[in-house]
């Protein structure tokens, strides 16, 4: 149930697409390394990285068919694991456009990955990585791809696909329900089953490469984006200006409740703000007109913002923010729909405020509801189920040591000597030169390996 590409110049717009959305992997990376405290930068940046390669593989063994194939006794729940079981049926070109699945294949790849690199801020600095190589896969089958095929799988040639975007009519253009709330609410979930953190309060280490990262991230979000139009057409361009105003205007949100709450504006909340509007965008994206994109951009940041600036009395270390950037502007987006989408722009939805019937308020509502009640639910179950078999939390010494020296023996900023490898736990150190150094001081002994 594939969507099927009209031409060429289509294909290369989203091939194009396609490798915007992949820049969005290190550029998440760089901006919760950033955000996180120096002793666990690596082991962030590493947790949001190894997402590819679980999805990847997942996805080709049987998850695209779980996505994308043909919903099970048409329940829309569901779709046919079998249908495109390991790609293999789609290699051979035969003009039909059977090719076209291996681009898709291709795409929700990246719109899972990024989904699941979200879930992972709630874990930062205190869970083991090789739990985390366990949850992922299992969050991922049993939470993003039944929530992937409600909303994502159109009913095609007689075929059933799912159920909230087929039989309740959730408007979501590009993925406000599957990706951001998804992922907010199941950090949150994950958070709370492990617990806050030690040193709950430690500052962003390096606030230049969060700015980086988030930068780098509103350069993808214009392919995540301007993909889900499907070819290069007016749509796209619609809904490429509306990614750039929401997020310039989620800047000026943040900064304006950060100055009100907090009497100053800073550079950390000017790109949480940008992220803000960009999710609240996402599923809103061909509903708006450009004033109405500032005004969804505005409102998702200023939103989060002012829940942001209750964070120090939450009894919940939602560690990086991704419930408040995700899964609270996820939400505010998608009501913005319900209060002013425009049937001038694309996609011809009109919100109450414009003469839209009450009945979108329900829709969506439920499209939220039904969203955010199973990813809560199944998270924590999942969570609370490896917690007993494996133990998700790293102990208390390799917590406060760091995780980046305990699990992956490396540091982000010390470089081990030519050909000196590294010893459990541990980093070889430079050695030392002739003399005391420029600070006046001996240079440490090296590490013996």
């Amino acid at each position: 149930m594939e969507p099927i590409l009209a031409a060429n110049a289509d294909l290369a717009w989203m091939l194009a697409a396609f490798v915007f959305v992949l820049l969005m992997f290190p550029g998440l990376a760089l901006y919760y390394g950033g955000m996180v405290g120096a002793r666990n930068v690596l082991n962030m940046m590493t947790m949001v990285m190894v997402t590819l390669g679980i999805t990847s593989v997942l996805y080709v063994l049987y998850g695209y068919g779980l996505v994308s194939g043909p919903s099970v006794n048409d329940w829309g729940l569901i779709g046919n694991p079998m249908d495109y079981l390991g790609l293999g049926s789609n290699m051979s070109d035969d003009g039909s456009g059977n090719t076209q699945v291996l681009y898709f294949a291709a795409w929700f790849i990246l719109f899972a990955a990024i989904t699941v690199a979200i879930v992972a801020s709630g874990a930062a600095g205190r869970m083991k990585f090789s739990a985390w190589m366990v949850f992922a896969p299992v969050w991922l089958t049993l939470v993003y791809f039944p929530v992937a095929h409600w909303i994502f799988a159109a009913d095609s040639d007689g075929i059933s696909g799912g159920f909230l975007l087929n039989d309740i009519g959730v408007h979501d253009y590009a993925g406000g329900t599957a990706v951001h709330m998804n992922s907010g609410v199941a950090a949150l979930a994950l958070a709370l089953v492990l617990g806050a953190r030690r040193k709950r309060m430690e500052r962003p280490h390096n606030v230049p490469m969060a700015l980086l990262g988030g930068g780098i991230l509103w350069f993808g979000w214009f392919g995540f984006n301007g993909s889900c139009a499907l070819g290069a057409s007016f749509l796209t361009q619609v809904v490429i200006l509306n990614t750039l105003l929401a997020g310039s205007a989620g800047i000026l949100g943040f900064a304006a409740i950060e100055r009100w709450r907090e009497g100053h504006v800073t550079s950390l909340g000017a790109i949480t703000g940008a992220v803000a509007g960009l999710v609240g965008i996402t599923p809103a994206a061909n509903t708006m007109t450009p004033l109405g994109a500032l005004a969804v951009g505005l409102l998702a940041a200023g939103v989060v913002a002012f829940l942001l600036s209750f964070k120090s009395r939450m009894k919940v270390d939602d560690t990086l923010d991704a419930f408040a950037v995700h899964g609270v502007g996820g939400i505010v987006g998608t009501l913005c729909i319900v209060l002013f989408a425009s049937d001038s722009a694309p996609a011809g939805v009109a919100g109450i405020l414009f003469g839209g019937d009450i009945g979108i308020l329900w829709k969506e509502l439920a499209g939220i509801v039904i969203t955010c009640t199973y990813s809560f639910v199944m998270t924590w179950l999942i969570a609370k189920g490896l917690d007993k078999v494996m133990t998700l939390r790293v102990d208390e010494e390799t917590e406060v040591t760091g995780l980046d020296s305990t699990i992956h023996a490396e540091t982000a900023y010390e470089i081990p000597a030519a050909g000196v490898g590294h010893a459990p736990g541990l980093i070889a150190r430079v050695p030392p030169t002739v003399g005391p150094s420029a600070a006046g001081t001996a240079e440490p002994e090296p590490v013996s390996t």
